[in-house]
């Protein structure tokens, strides 16, 4: 039962390994974000004690975020090279190959979040050992809970290029509405309903609690550093963030591996380039 499913996961992690741009382009633009907004953090992180920190924090978990979502492109890969129509015909059941998909883009967004952790550090993250097992926890928790979803988008597009619309609707704004970048008491107050809307928003927060370690800090301290939010009276704590993760999380795991189950990939086109 086990495994397909490992067998699955290794043959996406040697794909990405022979693919050195892709994971490059990734962590390049990661790196670019976190060049181009520590410019603006130290201007708008009002009531942040180490602003660098809780910028880079956040983009460690949105390189996570996009990575989980971009990663579940690789069925349609498979679609395209006729890899898919050769599994769909082994003795295996369809739901094995899909949480297959879903762990080895959860493990490969996983990775990368490490590699921005590492770049972290030289740029003057601290963390403790329990607060790194803390993320990494959360880290993999992201990453499940959206190649999840990337899994269930891919399966219910119908070209690999309304795919890639669509995460690209999906995925940027809820980046830069989430605080990842640009602090959330920064944002108008005018677009404040969408931030509280936003998943991501949470995520973020529940991620910088963790890596920042902000655990002694009261609920109205952590309002004000925009780690909790206070909605009509009722404070959004971090607790309460990774427990609506976990929600997501299921959530998104059972609608993609039923839909996986009965998508008709014949009906998948994915875009070719002619020589």
């Amino acid at each position: 039962m086990i495994r397909p499913i490992k067998a699955l996961v290794i043959r996406n992690l040697i794909k990405l390994k022979r693919d050195k741009m892709k994971l490059f382009l990734n962590i390049f633009m990661s790196g670019l974000f976190l060049f181009i907004f520590s410019f603006v953090i130290k201007s708008t992180a009002v009531g942040v004690e180490h602003p660098m920190n809780y910028l880079i924090s956040g983009i460690i978990i949105m390189t996570v975020f996009q990575s989980s979502l971009t990663n579940s492109m690789n069925i349609l890969e498979d679609i395209s090279t006729g890899f898919m129509k050769e599994i769909l015909v082994a003795p295996i059941f369809r739901w094995q190959i899909a949480i297959g998909h879903v762990l080895s883009a959860t493990i490969i967004s996983f990775l990368q979040g490490i590699i921005i952790v590492i770049i972290g550090f030289f740029m003057g993250l601290s963390i403790n050992f329990l607060n790194g097992l803390e993320m990494i926890g959360l880290m993999l928790l992201v990453g499940l809970t959206f190649s999840s979803l990337g899994l269930y988008l891919a399966t219910i597009s119908k070209e690999s290029g309304n795919f890639q619309l669509l995460i690209a609707i999906i995925s940027f704004p809820l980046t830069f509405l989430s605080g990842a970048y640009i602090p959330t008491m920064a944002l108008p107050n005018l677009i404040q309903p969408l931030v509280y809307l936003n998943p991501l928003t949470y995520t973020t927060a529940a991620f910088r609690f963790i890596s920042l370690d902000m655990g002694n800090m009261s609920s109205e301290a952590l309002v004000k550093a925009g780690i909790a939010f206070n909605i009509f009276g009722f404070t959004i704590t971090p607790f309460y963030s990774v427990l609506a993760i976990f929600t997501m999380c299921f959530i998104f795991f059972n609608l993609c591996v039923k839909r996986f189950n009965y998508a008709d990939f014949s009906r998948v086109k994915v875009f070719r380039h002619k020589h």
